[in-house]
């Protein structure tokens, strides 16, 4: 199953009314939080895209005129670097930043030369060769060495790049324990409750680092869903992570971003990602309020909580499938400004209806 098929069941079945009950954000009695820590002067608006090695110079060139025309400031965009598309996407006045994926890495060279970095579950089964929910969940232990050396050089050959102003990470946590309850039905699951198959890392070396720390092996551990020196372990060996993939970045420097689940405390819960704590320059949290089964309104609730907790700015990822008409799109923008978000980025294709009401909703 490939990515976008994965969202769109989640979107077509509506998400989760087990995890929903604990992303309700009540507002003080006084109303909506200002957020001068984290809030922008100047706002700023993305898209998540892609190299298109296929694509005319023409063809690339009307695409990013008009989406600098629409009122983005840049692109978060995936794929082999790449000077030709850089140089036309610079052109047309767009910031680029490389969009990595982080721990959840198919690379063949790691297939064939290090098998043993992939996180495995309670149940010993390895992303190697059984990967949770869908085939391109490969993912790696942040807890190796050897997978941080690796991820910091991929960070800097992304970072040195001239044309390039940030690195974006993305798939940086562990797979999901917990699944939007719509997708319970097609896997055949019911997440109530953590499960061992969905439970990662139990590998040799993740096991091994943890007794070094705490004299304890994780395998022995009666309840691992409720252990806070296992779940701190996990949420600390990522944090780890992207505060050495900072540095490098920092030290080119250039900006770190990351696309993030939404709201932290639900982050810690169902992907170990502690993101509040880490040292970026910005997030992304991705608050597609369909996986949830909210409305729209829930874009301005999710935004409030991301920006009393974290100490850079929020710009809210909004999941285009999710907008039944344009004017779902303004509110949700709206609502991202009223809450203190510094803006927004998009993912999915944006027909002209929704490009109007984007402009109308940047313009207020």
């Amino acid at each position: 199953m490939k990515r976008r098929d994965f969202l769109r069941l989640a979107v077509q079945a509506g998400c989760t009314a087990g995890l929903a009950g604990t992303l309700r954000f009540a507002e003080s009695a006084s109303g909506p939080a200002e957020r001068p820590k984290n809030a922008m002067s100047n706002r700023k608006y993305w898209i998540w895209n892609s190299i298109d090695k296929k694509a005319t110079d023409q063809a690339l060139k009307e695409k990013y005129k008009a989406l600098k025309g629409h009122g983005l400031t840049g692109v978060y965009i995936a794929g082999e670097l790449d000077d030709r598309e850089f140089e036309i996407i610079k052109a047309a006045g767009l910031e680029i930043h490389t969009w990595m994926w982080t721990t959840n890495r198919r690379d063949q060279w790691i297939r064939d030369n290090h098998p043993d970095w992939y996180m495995v579950s309670r149940t010993g089964k390895s992303c190697f060769d059984q990967p949770p929910y869908v085939d391109y969940y490969r993912w790696v232990s942040p807890v190796i060495p050897g997978v941080q050396s690796y991820l910091k050089d991929k960070v800097a050959e992304l970072a040195q790049h001239p044309a390039v102003s940030g690195v974006h990470l993305d798939y940086v946590r562990y797979p999901d324990v917990i699944l939007p309850k719509a997708l319970w039905k097609t896997y055949n699951l019911d997440q109530t409750e953590e499960l061992p198959d969905y439970d990662f890392c139990y590998s040799e070396h993740t096991r091994k680092a943890f007794k070094e720390v705490s004299g304890r092996d994780p395998m022995d551990i009666k309840d691992p869903a409720h252990d806070q020196e296992w779940l701190h372990f996990r949420y600390d060996s990522v944090t780890k992570l992207v505060k050495q993939l900072a540095q490098v970045v920092h030290d080119h420097k250039k900006i770190i971003t990351a696309a993030v689940s939404p709201p932290p405390r639900l982050a810690r819960k169902i992907c170990r990602q502690d993101w509040d704590k880490w040292p970026l320059d910005a997030a992304c949290p991705m608050i597609y309020h369909s996986f949830y089964d909210e409305s729209v309104e829930w874009v301005g609730e999710c935004v409030l909580e991301n920006i009393q907790t974290a100490t850079f700015p929020i710009y809210a990822g909004l999941y285009m499938p999710a907008f039944h008409k344009p004017e779902e799109l303004e509110q949700a923008i709206g609502l991202v400004h009223k809450r203190g978000g510094a803006g927004v980025s998009l993912f999915g294709d944006v027909g002209p209806e929704y490009w109007k009401a984007f402009e109308k909703a940047i313009a207020d």
